[in-house]
C-alpha cells in the first residue's frame, strides 16, 4: 500500500502502474486483517503483522470507500452543450490516440449529478475575463498552463495530482454576454479511469468560486 503511492509520486512508475501497487496491498491488508481477526476471536494473540494488517486493511476500505456514489464519468463542464474543445492537448504525447472529443451521454449524467456547474460570471469585458482567468490557472497549485490564445481566449491546462501524479487535462474559454460582462467556461477530463472520484467536479467548482470572487 505504501510501496505504490511512492513509487508513483517520485516517478519511478506510472501513476496507474502504482495505483495498482496499492490496490494489491489494499487488497492483501484487508484479507490479512480479516484472518488475524478471525483468529483473536478464536483466542489466539493478535500478532504485531496481523495488526497492521487490520489497520492497514481499514485505511484501505476507508480510502476505498470514498469513491463510491460519484458517477462513471471522468469528463466534466460548465456548459454540457457546447463543452470548451481540447486543441493543444490533443498535441500532448500523453494524448496519442485518445479521443478528447466531450461523450454526448455524459450530458445526460452530469445533469443529474451535478446540476449546480455553471459557468463563472465575470463582470468585465472578455479580455480583461481572459487575462483573470489566465492568471487565476498560472496561480492554482499543481496547475501548469500549456496552452495561452488570448485571440481565441481560450486556455489549457494540466493539472497533476499530489499522490500518484495522476495528469487532468482542462480547457477554459471566455465569451462576451449581452449585458457587457463575460462568461467563463471550463472543461476538467481526466487521462485515466472511467470515474475520477470527484475530483473533475471540485476543481470546476473551486475555480468558478475563485474566479467570480477575482476584481
Amino acid at each position: 500500500m505504501v510501496l505504490g503511492p511512492l513509487l508513483a509520486h517520485f516517478g519511478i512508475v506510472p501513476p496507474i502502474a502504482g495505483f495498482v501497487l496499492f490496490a494489491i496491498g489494499g487488497i492483501v491488508s484487508v484479507i490479512t486483517g480479516l484472518v488475524s481477526l478471525v483468529q483473536l476471536v478464536r483466542g489466539r494473540r493478535l500478532t504485531m503483522g496481523g495488526g497492521l494488517g487490520v489497520l492497514a486493511g481499514l485505511a484501505f476500505f476507508a480510502i476505498a470507500s470514498q469513491g463510491s456514489g460519484y458517477p462513471r464519468i471522468n469528463d466534466f463542464t460548465t456548459d454540457p452543450a457546447d463543452p470548451p474543445a481540447f486543441g493543444h492537448a490533443t498535441t500532448l504525447p500523453a494524448n496519442a490516440g485518445r479521443n478528447m472529443s466531450y461523450p454526448a451521454e455524459f450530458a445526460a449524467v452530469q445533469r443529474e449529478c451535478c446540476a449546480d456547474l455553471h459557468p463563472a460570471k465575470v463582470r468585465a469585458a472578455p479580455q480583461e475575463a481572459y487575462a483573470r482567468a489566465l492568471a487565476l490557472a498560472r496561480a492554482t497549485p499543481s496547475w501548469t498552463v500549456t496552452h495561452e490564445d488570448p485571440t481565441g481566449l481560450a486556455i489549457e491546462a494540466v493539472v497533476t495530482s499530489k499522490l500518484f501524479r495522476f495528469q487532468d487535462d482542462v480547457a477554459i474559454r471566455v465569451r462576451p454576454e449581452p449585458d457587457g460582462t463575460s462568461r467563463v467556461d471550463i472543461r476538467s477530463k481526466s487521462r485515466v479511469g472511467k470515474g475520477d472520484i470527484g475530483a473533475n467536479t471540485t476543481r470546476i467548482r473551486a475555480f468558478v468560486a475563485a474566479l467570480e470572487a477575482t476584481k
